[in-house]
């Protein structure tokens, strides 16, 4: 999904399940590296260009980098190393990184290879002098991909804080807060390692309020959050707290701030984010004659009862209705996990969706999440149909049933309505799309 996609047809009425799935193609091609990269190079320095990164997109976002670097600056020295998640690298499929070196660890959870990762790209900019540059490539997930944890704290002690902030459903700011007090790369470290050379962000953002500090944790921008609102969540969410995790909160230990004068040469910028997506599919659906409601691009909160909300919404504005109507949304909800199936948290907001609807005629849902990846499942998302209430009905799947285990991939792979797509290799987040269908007469 590296370039834009025409939408092919161009009546969604015809064959709505396809015209979702090509708009949803379309928007995730709009915020692909491929399509951002070119046009943001900054001039070679004086001295070295180190390129570090991590994230989902991370991979492509260094391979889009050196292609462009290579067309326009081919005598300036580009080198330096990324990690990207497990199966999001891009060597071998026709776009290699020559110059960076793409690394991949695991994710959600990270693990030894996260470790090394962070070790390897804290060495990579120590060296660095006041007339050299570091181009920091970041985007979602790299929270996770480049974890090393703080002076005396364990491995073990921060993955077990991390998977009880993810199995709680806090919100993803808060959890990002809690990761940058315990890393010892993240909240502008990495930055204040490679001063006093000057430091340039890229960002793809999956944080709803595309705020740059939180994406991927922040490595290379200061924090403003402190050790002691980081200890607040936790007990917030009533989180066990390992006693050298409680030790290092309550020592309140200076972090790199916005008002550090270290930053003051470094620059960032968000190159996508989940509104780009939905203005891509915005205009794609208008110029097919379907009317378009944007109901933000930035919402949270739990992915069941955001889906049963807009399943609401979707009916009453079917009522008289003579024209295609589509509504989009994005952002990142959250799943509380109650049950032990199987499911990320856009198939859990179109199983809260598809129970509020129960088959209404016209109406048609796709959620994905546009790194291809919902949740730690193998699918991107789904979508159903109206008929598929009778469907699941005939076979005894039961949505509530389903809902109550948290076991919405289950319940759609029943249905076949799973869309697997592999890795994008970019990421804003959910991408959210109810087609409403004028009723027949």
């Amino acid at each position: 999904m590296n370039t834009l996609t025409p939408l092919v047809a161009r009546d969604p009425a015809e064959t709505p399940r396809a015209w979702l799935r090509q708009l949803a193609e379309h928007a995730v091609a709009a915020v692909h590296p491929d399509a951002l990269l070119p046009a943001v190079l900054p001039a070679p320095p004086r001295g070295r260009t180190r390129v570090v990164g991590a994230g989902k997109a991370a991979a492509a976002m260094a391979a889009a980098l050196e292609r462009a670097w290579q067309a326009h600056q081919p005598q300036a020295l580009l080198e330096g190393l990324v990690v990207t998640r497990h199966g999001h690298g891009v060597q071998g499929r026709g776009v290699d990184c020559r110059h960076i070196e793409v690394l991949e660890a695991s994710h959600p959870m990270p693990d030894d290879l996260s470790e090394r990762a962070a070790r390897h790209m804290l060495e990579a900019v120590a060296d660095l002098g006041a007339d050299d540059l570091v181009i920091a490539l970041i985007s979602g997930g790299g929270s996770a991909l480049m974890s090393l944890p703080a002076p005396g704290i364990t491995p073990a002690e921060k993955q077990a804080i991390n998977r009880e902030l993810l199995r709680c459903g806090a919100p993803i700011r808060e959890i990002n807060a809690v990761r940058r007090h315990l890393s010892a790369i993240k909240g502008g470290r990495l930055a204040a390692a490679a001063h006093p050379a000057r430091v340039l962000t890229w960002l793809i953002s999956d944080v709803p309020g595309d705020e740059a500090s939180l994406v991927a944790s922040g490595p290379t921008l200061p924090d403003a959050t402190t050790p002691a609102d980081a200890l607040t969540i936790l007990e917030r969410h009533g989180i066990a707290i390992p006693a050298g995790v409680r030790r290092h909160l309550a020592a309140n230990a200076p972090v790199p701030h916005p008002g550090d004068k270290a930053f003051v040469r470094d620059a960032s910028e968000v190159l996508a984010r989940a509104r780009d997506a939905l203005e891509a599919a915005r205009i794609a659906a208008e110029a097919a004659g379907v009317e378009v409601r944007l109901l933000g691009d930035d919402l949270e909160g739990e992915a069941r009862e955001l889906g049963r909300a807009q399943g609401r919404l979707a009916l009453a504005a079917r009522d008289g209705r003579r024209a295609p109507l589509l509504l989009l949304s994005g952002g990142e909800t959250s799943v509380t996990v109650r049950g032990d199936g199987r499911g990320g948290r856009n198939v859990e907001y179109l199983l809260g969706l598809f129970e509020t609807l129960r088959g209404a005629e016209g109406i048609h849902a796709l959620a994905i999440d546009t790194d291809g990846i919902d949740g730690s499942e193998d699918n991107a998302g789904a979508l159903f149909a109206p008929e598929d209430w009778a469907r699941a009905h005939a076979r005894g799947l039961d949505p509530v049933d389903y809902l109550s285990r948290n076991d919405a991939y289950t319940f759609f792979a029943a249905l076949d309505d799973l869309i697997v797509t592999g890795p994008t290799r970019t990421n804003v987040n959910d991408f959210r799309a109810i087609l409403v269908l004028p009723r027949t007469p």
